[in-house]
């Protein structure tokens, strides 16, 4: 069994940077046999977002609404990957969470964590 556990989060102001980090262990020796490592977002009352993706080759694939603000980085010899944040805005407030899996539309074979909070406000 892989857990995955993100961390980073907090209060930021609008225009601030936050680095997430998802750390996974358990059951598998490397990140680097999976294929899709995914960041997602939920906000209070709406559904779970997939904001960026990154493949085993490095390739990374953001949501529009991230694009050019949030950059998707990953360390297989430390099986953690990253979510950069910089330029954030209050609509960036939401709960973070990492998964990933074959799948490159909806790379989500693990459990859910208990994600990371970030808060975007003045």
């Amino acid at each position: 069994q892989v857990q995955l556990v993100e961390s980073g989060g907090g209060l930021v102001q609008p225009g601030g940077s936050l680095r997430l980090s998802c750390a996974a262990s358990g059951s598998i020796a490397s990140i680097a046999s999976i294929p899709v490592m995914a960041w997602y977002r939920q906000a209070p009352g709406k559904q779970r977002e997939l904001i960026a993706r990154i493949l085993r080759n490095g390739t990374p694939i953001y949501a529009d609404s991230v694009k050019g603000r949030f950059t998707i980085s990953r360390d297989n010899a430390k099986n953690t990957v990253y979510l950069q944040m910089n330029s954030m805005k209050p609509e960036d407030t939401a709960n973070y969470y990492c998964n990933g899996g074959p799948s490159i539309l909806y790379p989500q074979q693990y459990g859910w964590g208990q994600g990371t909070q970030v808060t975007v406000s003045s």
